[in-house]
Order: C-alpha cells, then sequence, then structure tokens
C-alpha cells in the first residue's frame, strides 16, 4: 500500500517514521509513505495518483471536487492528522464510498497549556517587555498587568480543552464561566454554565475552544464584541473562522477590547506553516491586526509539542491499519460498508470538540 502525506513537515516526516508509530501497523500490514510538502488541493491532487490512502492536515482543500479526482486516482481512504474536520466534505466523501478518520484527541492539554501561555503574556506584557530588554530599555511604564487571582474567566466550549484550560485557570484562581449547549459534568467540577450574553458581559478574559461548525462560524463578531466588559481580553487556540476578524479590529480601534491573542486566523490557509519572511504579505487585514501592541499572534502553534505529535503519528497509523484490514474504527467519520455503502458517523459531543483544531 502507499500513502501519501500531503502539508508534511520535517517533524511530520520524523514522528511517522517512529518505531512506536510504526507499531501501529500489524506487521504484515506493508507501506510505502510518500511525502509532499506542498498542501493537497486542485491544482497538486494528481500527486495522489498511486496511493490507496492520503494523509492532510488542517489546511489542506478536501472538497467534492478534490475529493472525486481522488477517488477517480483509485484513493479510498482519508486520514486526517487532527482533529478538525471543517476543511473536508463528508457528504461527498460519503457518496464516494470514501473512508475518512480523524485524530479526535490528542493531548488537549498541549493546547490548554499554550492558551493559558497567550493569557499570561498578553496580561503581563512579557512579549513587549522581551523586546525592550534587547534594546537595553528597562522600563516599566505600559507594562502594568493584573493579578489574575479573582479575574472571571468566559470558556466558550467545554469539550477535553475547554475542560483542560478550566482545571489550569481554577488553579490560579480564576472565577470561572462557561458556554456550551452541551454540559460537561467534569466542567462543573470548576465552574458553571450561563448564556453566552451572560458570559461575555462578566469575563474579563475570555477563550474560545470549540468547533468550527456553521452555528460557532464568527461567534465573535460586532455583536458579540459589543457586549463583552470593556477592556477584556479574546484568546483564540481553536479555529480561525470562530471571530471575524475585521470585527475585532474595530473593537481594538475603539478601545473596547483590552486585548487579542490568536493562534489561528480565518484565513490562515495560505499563510500559516510556512516561511514568508522574505515575501511580502498581501493579507491587509492580519497586517493592520499585528500593528496593535496589545495583539499577540502565533502560527497555529498551540498542539505543537512531542507528546501530541508522537499521539498524532500512532494514531493516524492506526486508522490505516483499520482501513486496511476492514476493522470499524472508533475514529471514523466516514466508514464505508460493503453492504450499505458509507455514511457519516455522528458523534458524541466530546469527540466534536476539537483537540488541534
Amino acid at each position: 500500500m502507499k500513502l501519501a502525506v500531503f502539508s508534511a513537515k520535517p517533524y511530520d516526516k520524523f514522528f511517522l517514521n517512529q518505531p512506536r508509530a510504526a507499531a501501529s501497523l500489524e506487521p504484515d500490514t506493508s507501506i510505502e509513505i510518500a511525502y509532499h510538502n506542498f498542501a493537497l488541493n486542485d491544482e497538486t491532487v494528481s500527486l495522489a495518483a498511486g496511493a490507496s490512502a492520503i494523509c492532510v492536515f488542517v489546511n489542506d482543500t478536501l472538497s467534492e471536487g478534490v475529493l472525486t479526482s481522488l477517488h477517480s486516482l483509485g484513493v479510498r481512504a482519508i486520514l486526517l492528522r487532527c482533529a478538525g474536520y471543517n476543511n473536508v466534505d463528508l457528504e461527498a466523501a460519503s457518496r464516494l464510498g470514501l473512508f475518512v478518520a480523524n485524530v479526535p484527541s490528542y493531548n488537549p492539554e498541549a493546547v490548554a497549556e499554550f492558551a493559558v501561555a497567550l493569557v499570561q503574556t498578553l496580561n503581563r506584557n512579557t512579549h513587549r517587555a522581551y523586546n525592550r530588554v534587547r534594546e537595553a530599555n528597562f522600563s516599566l511604564d505600559g507594562l502594568l498587568g493584573r493579578t489574575l487571582h479573582g479575574r472571571t474567566v468566559g470558556i466558550i466550549g467545554t469539550g477535553k480543552i475547554g475542560v483542560a484550560f478550566a482545571r489550569i485557570m481554577r488553579g490560579f484562581g480564576c472565577e470561572l464561566l462557561a458556554y456550551d449547549p452541551f454540559h460537561s459534568d467534569e466542567f462543573k467540577k470548576y465552574g458553571e454554565y450561563t448564556t453566552l450574553e451572560d458570559l461575555l458581559s462578566r469575563a474579563d478574559i475570555v477563550s474560545l475552544h470549540c468547533p468550527l461548525i456553521e452555528s460557532t462560524r464568527h461567534i465573535i463578531n460586532d455583536t458579540t464584541l459589543g457586549q463583552m466588559k470593556k477592556d477584556a481580553m479574546l484568546v483564540n487556540t481553536s479555529r480561525g473562522g470562530l471571530v471575524d476578524t475585521k470585527a475585532v479590529i474595530d473593537a481594538l480601534k475603539r478601545k473596547h477590547l483590552g486585548g487579542l491573542a490568536l493562534d489561528v486566523y480565518e484565513h490562515e490557509r495560505a499563510l500559516f506553516y510556512t516561511d514568508h519572511s522574505g515575501t511580502i504579505i498581501d493579507d491587509d487585514v492580519l497586517m493592520r491586526l499585528v500593528t496593535f501592541h496589545n495583539v499577540i499572534v502565533s502560527g497555529h502553534q498551540a498542539f505543537f509539542t512531542e507528546e501530541a505529535l508522537l499521539e498524532i503519528a500512532d494514531v493516524t497509523l492506526q486508522n490505516l491499519a483499520d482501513f486496511v484490514h476492514g476493522r470499524e474504527c472508533g475514529n471514523a467519520l466516514v466508514q464505508p460498508s460493503q453492504e450499505h455503502g458509507a455514511a457519516p458517523i455522528k458523534r458524541a459531543r466530546s469527540d466534536t470538540i476539537p483537540i488541534r483544531i
């Protein structure tokens, strides 16, 4: 079997080639891996020729057209080495009888810890202090922060990452509020559920930990930003499309939003995971965003730990083994059946909260 891996970075190759990851495959499973360092899309889909399965990441395009092309090339399995699947047309995959599986949960603490790091950096201005000291400027003016103890933190989405984030913030002595249509008994150990409007009106810090679906797209917009407390902080480590970037810029310009930390961006596909330091970036919205002193933007790295990458490799290859041997896969989003064709699988809420999204 040949597996074509798209958007492959050096670390993807390293962890997919680890002995522990390879152990996820049965001894009788022979696999040849072809790595492509570019994204999958209409222009690159032909490179999947000869492969029975492909492995993709968050910014690869799996539209109906791409899926149809993959099917015509002989591809029968799509392995997502991530939790989010908003870039996959599952209905089209179902009609084509394609196997689709993701990695629904990997090291939620990695993302939660990164979200906390962004909160602390933004709150205490350590990013600005670092740059000042490098220029021998030890002035404290403009670096005033606030004590986290006793602050109110609003968490939108209480899947595994949201709960891990709540656990850490509770350790700081924060009061925790959450909004999620599906309540988690685990979160209730740390805080209380409320309405979205109430959460936004009370929270000093709002952190997003929900999937990108139609009901959550631009959940942070002109209206919801207006409901937030003046000078509140907003953190997003989930999906860029949760935030209307232009609305956020307007709130920053009006000095209504106190600070913003983004590890994701709604138009990141053409930029993130690639070095653009030698080129001119023509995304005027992003470039305007990074001019604010109270904004931090990182390149979708919250998941990026050794533990998470090894787990992603393990589960991805285990999903492949399930496909090869015709077994039911617990991580399948679409599971083909010889008798009934293929159908998208509806999951419990705990699995739909994106762990790397």
